[in-house]
This record gives structure tokens, sequence and C-alpha cells, in this order.
């Protein structure tokens, strides 16, 4: 076995990705503090080819040392902005007909390999603060929530690893049945 090289990758440039379709998501970054948690977001984003990633209230957004040490330069590639007041943005969202779901521990979510996606819907997923997580606010104006089985002592995952866990099902839920 041998490791491919980037050439056998054929990955694209970053103006051929720009043109490439997406997958019918939005990435939502509630509040996020860590500047490595932002630019995992967009290297994951990247990977998985979503629409744009709205980075809300204190997140920090590029350009950022700190962001581009795990973004890697996609922080190029995804589409982003920012948006001071995310739930006149999230409201924006639901009036283009993307679902708003928080990922969240709450009353009512829906456990993640229970999440059937339709093919014809869009989706914002929102991800909240590392410590106190989605806003409450949000949470009431969210169509939905999901929720990610956990068996170990900690309450959460960190919000990288959520995005990939995430992103990773909603694709394989869409994209290889």
């Amino acid at each position: 076995m041998q490791k491919l090289s980037m050439d056998q990758l054929q990955r694209p440039d970053v103006e051929t990705f720009k043109k490439q379709s997406k997958i019918p998501v939005v990435l939502v970054l509630d509040n996020v503090r860590s500047m490595h948690n932002v630019g995992s977001a967009f290297r994951t984003s990247d990977a998985f080819a979503v629409e744009k990633i709205i980075l809300g209230g204190i997140t920090g957004t590029p350009p950022h040392r700190e962001i581009e040490k795990t973004a890697l330069g996609a922080t190029s590639s995804v589409d982003w902005e920012h948006a001071p007041d995310l739930v006149s943005r999230l409201q924006k969202l639901k009036a283009e007909g993307y679902q708003i779901l928080a990922i969240e521990q709450a009353e009512g979510s829906v456990m993640l390999h229970q999440f059937e996606p339709s093919s014809d819907q869009k989706y914002a997923f929102v991800f909240g603060n590392e410590v106190h997580g989605v806003d409450e606010e949000i949470m009431k104006i969210s169509d939905g929530c999901l929720e990610i089985p956990q068996f170990g002592t900690k309450h959460s995952f960190n919000i990288s690893v959520t995005i990939g866990i995430v992103l990773w099902d909603f694709v394989v839920k869409n994209r290889f049945n």
C-alpha cells in the first residue's frame, strides 16, 4: 500500500472549487471563541463543499493567524460572512427556504443517526459556543435540534469534531444512498 500523491488526489484549485456544486448546507458558528475551532470549521467545510459559513457574534473572522493555522488556506475557498446579529441572519435564511437545525443537547432533540435529511431541503446547521452551547434565542427560532449520542463521562465533543461528524453524516445520507 502506498499513499496517494497530491497529483493523484486530483483536488480542484480554488477557482474551480468556487464554481463547483455544493451540498445544500450553511454552517453557522454561534459565538465560537477558539480561532482554532473556526479554522477547523473552514477546513472541514472545504472538504465537504458546504455553501458557506456564517460567523456569528464574537466568532473570529479571517484574516487571522490562528484561524489560518488550522484552515490551511480554506478561508480562500469557502465563502463566508460575519453576522453580528445571528438571530436576524437566521430568520433571513429561513425566508430563503433553509431549515435551521441547532446541534445541541436539548429536550426534543433528534439523535443524529435518526435524522433523515430531505434531498430537496436546504439546511443551516448551528454550532454553539464551546462553553454555553447554542444561544437560547437561536434555540427558540430553530426548526429542530440534532444531538450526537455520547457514552462517556464528558458532556460534549469539541466543536470541530462535532462539525465533522454532522457533515459526514449528512453527506453519507445524501450522496451515497
